[in-house]
């Protein structure tokens, strides 16, 4: 059994990416600051993932070895490996890279995947490592982990990572489920126009009929039924577009719905639905989907409702969003943040659907 090292044994590193990494038959070495959790995870020698809903029994994670930065050994076992993973916050990433560079050996290459869905997280961990050898991936996390008690993780049953190909300079991991992905642009557009615009209609539509609790916004039979409306549009269209196969993508699309309907994942409309001028940008999760519909003929009334929802959005909290609407007029808003022409269907829709202010 191969060994792969997991820098960062919170609850992604251990609960996802140890688990994916153990399910593909690979023992993984765990490097992590707080001695404390090494201690733990060497004399407890296991953990469960535990999953949400009980959609699969829990899984043991029990092939892995976990050490601090000032394990004496460590240098010498970072230069038996090639692949590393680093699953820390994006604030954390600088000194993961100093100490990074003090463990790499000189005469081979690593390939590194961050597995963090922070700004250009390879850029920032490449910068601090500072080594010509080495080629610095990044990855979309999708996976909900969160602490169980003791070192047990709850976690999502998500199958797969899915990492940036271009910068791993032609290294392909030996690990399937984890999906090298050759235009990470595109797919990272795929991601935001499926999860994300599916995620605005929940909240937006749920917050118009007066939801405050995720999970029941999203099993709303009405919201539902125009949820899986979009999904239908948005996959022909991103097929279309990027020319994904369609039951790729099919199988996509309900991975977030399941996420998003799993009541065992405490979640807020008012966290999902936080920010909509960001939401509301021109390329983003709601106009941009809606222009790509438009190029492919296709029907785009539930996110013009959904649009139209965010633009009437109002909570505590939101004051730069209550200062654009207090500046702005809709109209303006449909313009100027948008980015929508003045007589276009998509601006006459929404505009009609938050002149009639009634449930969406």
């Amino acid at each position: 059994m191969s060994k792969i090292i997991v820098i960062g044994a919170g609850k992604t590193g251990r609960g996802f990416i140890g688990r994916l990494l153990q399910e593909a038959e690979k023992e993984v070495i765990f490097v992590d600051k707080d001695q404390e959790l090494v201690n733990k995870l060497n004399e407890q020698k296991e953990f469960e993932v535990r999953f949400f809903g009980g959609v699969r029994e829990a899984y043991k994670v029990n092939k892995f070895t976990a050490y601090t930065w000032e394990a004496e050994e460590l240098k010498d076992i970072v230069a038996e490996e090639d692949l590393v993973f680093v699953s820390v916050g994006g604030q954390n990433l600088k000194d993961v890279g100093a100490e990074l560079a003090k463990v790499l050996a000189d005469n081979k290459h690593y390939y590194i995947i961050t597995a963090e869905n922070a700004s250009k997280p390879s850029v920032t961990l490449k910068d601090a490592i500072g080594k010509a050898n080495i080629s610095v991936s990044e990855s979309t996390v999708f996976c909900t982990t969160i602490e169980d008690e003791g070192i047990h993780i709850n976690s999502e049953n998500y199958p797969y990572l899915q990492c940036n190909a271009k910068l791993l300079d032609g290294y392909v991991p030996d690990i399937k489920t984890v999906k090298v992905i050759s235009n990470f642009s595109d797919f990272l557009t795929r991601k935001l126009y499926t999860y994300n615009a599916a995620s605005c209609v929940i909240a937006y539509l749920g917050w118009k009929k007066g939801y405050s609790t995720y999970a029941d916004a999203a099993n709303d039979e009405e919201i539902l039924k125009l949820l899986d409306q979009n999904y239908e549009v948005t996959n022909r269209v991103l097929c279309k577009e990027f020319g994904y196969d369609p039951e790729d993508q099919k199988e996509f699309a309900l991975l977030s719905k399941q996420k998003f309907c799993d009541r065992t994942i405490v979640d807020t409309v008012a966290r999902n639905a936080r920010d909509p001028q960001r939401k509301l940008a021109a390329e983003e999760r709601i106009m941009g989907p809606i222009k790509l519909m438009y190029k492919y003929g296709e029907d785009a009334s539930v996110l013009e409702k959904t649009a139209a929802a965010a633009i009437m959005y109002d909570n505590d909290g939101e004051d730069a969003w209550k200062k654009i609407k207090a500046e702005k007029t809709e109209e303006e808003i449909l313009t100027d943040i948008c980015g929508l022409e003045k007589g276009t269907s998509a601006y006459e829709n929404i505009l009609l659907a938050i002149q009639n202010r009634a449930n969406l």
